[in-house]
């Protein structure tokens, strides 16, 4: 059976701001069924990291708040640490980030909360049997919020193909521990010429894997595979930057550990879930670097559905359906494939096609126009 995803484009008139589209969008969802007043409910989105400038603006957000405001539930702004180091990899730093890039309480009239704690290692561990992983190391604080809505920026991404709402579950839904399950199958490595042999990682790791490397000219460490339980808190807390991931997870069973973080993180809000994507500056790569480049494709418009499949397919094919932009990274008309193109090596359905085998969702749709 088909979900219906609702789609509003970005024309508007004298009369009202795009803002004012948002209450409509919602108003199918019965936002006042699905949570209960004074609930805690989490609305989940990406701050975007210093200097990228394609996130979602703050406005978006702060008109959410005020249409569950005013359903009298306790609205919170969340997103958790990222794995790799830079200005969102700590609580401190990535409540900075975020004020900076303008979600702050002024702005937003709901306070920020980072769902993984002060280093990511705040979650809730998850058993299911799923065809790949069985446990799952969720974000506490968005485990236990009661309800979610989930504000994603639809765009391109290097290993996904496109980053939608399920990216966003999944990755930004994970505890750093969950984060490195995805990506990578190995344990941290150090770069013997930025470790300064300080202990730090020693200090932190809950297992003691930090060694010192026996035979090195100066004193340094190197993290035994034996013993780490891949909870990446090293890598958080070396003040060198010198413990890195390694990237080496294959697209395939990326996607297909993303679609099942997805289905994890939701595993506790069936009902309790509502989704946004917004179409708009459709970069070409991710939020979580410093820079974006330009547009893939005009502004299209947002969707809603609570159906996080079927609300990402419906992304996908508006805007495949679009000619890419004049000076965009790739050439495309109308019906071409603008992820397969930005990345050719990537093979974007995979995502969608597990997360509906495991029960996600569905990819059948209905577009209704609001």
């Amino acid at each position: 059976m088909a979900t219906k995803v609702y789609f509003t484009d970005l024309k508007v008139d004298n009369k009202k701001s795009l803002l004012e589209k948002i209450p409509k969008l919602l108003e199918p969802f019965n936002l006042a069924e699905r949570f209960r007043q004074n609930s805690l409910v989490a609305v989940k989105l990406h701050f975007g990291e210093w200097g990228n400038l394609a996130h979602l603006r703050p406005q978006w957000a702060r008109k959410v708040v005020e249409v569950l405001k005013g359903l009298s539930v306790k609205p919170f702004l969340t997103d958790t640490n990222t794995l790799y180091k830079g200005s969102r990899s700590d609580a401190v730093s990535h409540i900075e980030t975020a004020i900076a890039n303008g979600f702050d309480f002024a702005v937003v009239k709901a306070p920020v909360i980072i769902a993984d704690g002060l280093l990511g290692n705040s979650y809730e561990l998850i058993q299911l049997d799923l065809p790949i992983l069985k446990e799952f190391y969720i974000a506490k604080e968005i485990y236990r919020a009661d309800g979610l809505v989930v504000l994603t920026h639809f765009k391109g991404h290097e290993l996904s193909g496109f980053g939608g709402t399920i990216k966003n579950l999944a990755m930004g839904g994970a505890a750093r521990k969950g984060k490195l399950q995805q990506h990578s199958t190995l344990t941290p490595k150090v770069n013997k010429r930025l470790c300064a042999g300080c202990g730090t990682c020693l200090e932190f790791c809950p297992v003691e894997a930090p060694e010192l490397a026996v035979g090195a000219k100066k004193k340094r460490f190197r993290i035994n595979p034996k013993k780490c339980i891949g909870c990446g808190e090293c890598i958080a807390v070396c003040p060198k930057g010198a413990i890195k991931v390694q990237w080496n997870e294959q697209a395939v069973p990326f996607m297909k550990k993303m679609a099942e973080y997805a289905y994890a993180v939701l595993s506790n809000k069936q009902g309790r879930a509502v989704f946004l994507n917004f179409i708009m500056d459709v970069s070409p790569a991710c939020d979580c670097h410093h820079y974006n480049d330009y547009p893939v494709v005009r502004n299209i418009g947002i969707l809603a559905s609570d159906d996080p499949v079927a609300i990402d397919q419906a992304s996908v094919e508006l805007v495949n359906a679009e000619p890419s932009l004049p000076g965009a990274k790739i050439c495309a008309d109308p019906g071409e494939d603008k992820f397969k193109s930005l990345y050719p090596k990537v093979d974007w359905e995979i995502q969608l096609a597990h997360a509906e085998e495991i029960g996600l969702g569905t990819r059948d749709y209905e577009l209704v126009r609001v």
